[in-house]
């Protein structure tokens, strides 16, 4: 049995200049390893509580007091364990904590702890993570989003939408995947150059946009992958990341760039036209986190051809998942590991979408590092697409990259695009 010798924490840099926590886990053995936190700028109200420091250092920001739950709570408690039993981990971590929402160890505590005791334990077997999650279990590449342009909150509201992202559903390989979206990005931050439309780079690496209205966003993205030499809806189509408790209020939905306000049926009329109108795959928290009746409606309008996606509505909470799919809420589910803080609680979470014939999307959050656990995550498990951000910024690039070196040690993979991934498009 490998045992667990000590954990450490330090304070390391996020993609946006902010501090995060960093776990390292050494083992009896000798082996250590070590994950780090990420951190959501939009972010749903039952999330996991970060731990931060408050006050005016670093603007409150600071993780000097989680990095001391590690290192005093958290080594001692963890101390002599199996690191195969992560159940185990963290199942004593939540009971340290003790609270609903993690807040006294932190969320981003725990998460940073778990992941790092997952990748110790497959060093111990001297096995990939990815391999180590799969077992013998024959595995494949998950059908990556990549965000082109970015607006909401990773852009100062210059759109209200916040992902306007390709998904190469026509490639037939992960490689090919990121080459096709390389293309479709040079030739969208080509037109919004000649255009004088750039202002700049969103949180995930995207292009910040200066569009006349949120529908301008979807065109200009139809005709990049036109431009690029790809036929949209075929070989690349689009997923929109709407965000909507972003522009949610007192009972209405406001989109604050174009002045306008909807009821949530009037915000549904003009989902259904975007759908008809271009060829859009997915569509991500479409209404309010607590609108359940706004996103069961969209699903049974909807769901027959679009991916709806659940994000800061489910907060990859097995139980969320369960009560809210079971009102016909959605049919897939974003999975974010520090939303719930722990590996076995993101497994749960799955294990309750598969449940439900829920498709699952494992997702990168804005404030990212070089950290590439949610790629093993995604190939271990069996998960059909990934969410990263987007074709810049090396904090994304890490992650595109380790899946090409996953994918070329792949004698051979499964299927790709995952056959039962958007039934209704024909291939």
């Amino acid at each position: 049995m490998s045992t667990i010798q000590s954990v450490t924490g330090r304070s390391v840099w996020d993609s946006r200049g902010f501090p995060t926590v960093e776990a390292e886990v050494s083992l009896q053995s000798g082996v250590t390893a070590r994950a780090i936190a990420p951190a959501g700028a939009s972010t749903g109200a039952g999330e996991a509580h970060e731990l931060r420091d408050g006050g005016k250092r670093l603007l409150g920001r600071g993780v000097d007091r989680a990095v001391q739950q590690i290192e005093t709570v958290i080594s001692s408690l963890l101390q002599g364990r199996d690191i195969h039993d992560q159940a185990g981990i963290d199942s004593a971590m939540i009971n340290a904590d003790g609270t609903a929402d993690k807040s006294r160890l932190g969320g981003n505590t725990l998460t940073a702890v778990s992941l790092a005791c997952l990748w110790a334990a497959s060093a111990d077997r001297r096995q990939p993570l990815w391999r180590y999650l799969a077992g013998d279990r024959p595995v494949g590449l998950p059908l990556p989003e990549i965000q082109i342009f970015g607006g909401g909150a990773h852009a100062r509201g210059s759109v209200d939408l916040q992902d306007y992202l390709a998904v190469p559903n026509g490639a037939s390989s992960f490689a090919q995947s990121l080459e096709w979206v390389a293309e479709v990005y040079y030739a969208a931050g080509k037109a919004l150059a000649s255009q004088g439309k750039n202002l700049g780079v969103a949180d995930e690496g995207g292009y910040w946009p200066q569009f006349t209205s949120n529908e301008a966003g979807i065109e200009a993205l139809v005709k990049a992958i036109g431009e690029a030499g790809f036929k949209p809806g075929r070989d690349v189509s689009i997923g929109l990341d709407l965000a909507a408790t972003q522009y949610y209020s007192e009972g209405r939905y406001h989109w604050r760039s174009e002045k306008r306000m909807f009821t949530g049926d009037a915000l549904l009329r003009e989902y259904e036209l975007w759908a008809e109108r271009y060829p859009i795959i997915s569509m991500e928290d479409a209404f309010a986190e607590d609108d359940i009746d706004g996103m069961r409606a969209m699903t049974q309008t909807l769901g027959h051809k679009l991916q709806i996606i659940g994000d800061d509505f489910f907060v990859t909470n097995a139980r969320q998942i369960d009560a809210r799919a079971a009102q016909g809420a959605c049919n897939a589910v974003l999975i974010k590991p520090n939303q719930i803080g722990t590996v076995t609680e993101t497994m749960q979470a799955i294990a309750m979408a598969r449940q439900h014939g829920m498709d699952c999307i494992v997702s990168a959050r804005s404030g990212e590092t070089e950290d590439v656990s949610i790629v093993h995550l995604a190939v271990g498990w069996g998960i059909a697409q990934l969410k990263v951000g987007s074709f810049a910024r090396s904090e994304r690039m890490a992650k595109w990259n380790e899946g090409l070196r996953i994918e070329a040690t792949l004698a051979s993979p499964q299927p790709y695009p995952q056959p039962q991934l958007f039934p209704w498009i024909q291939r």
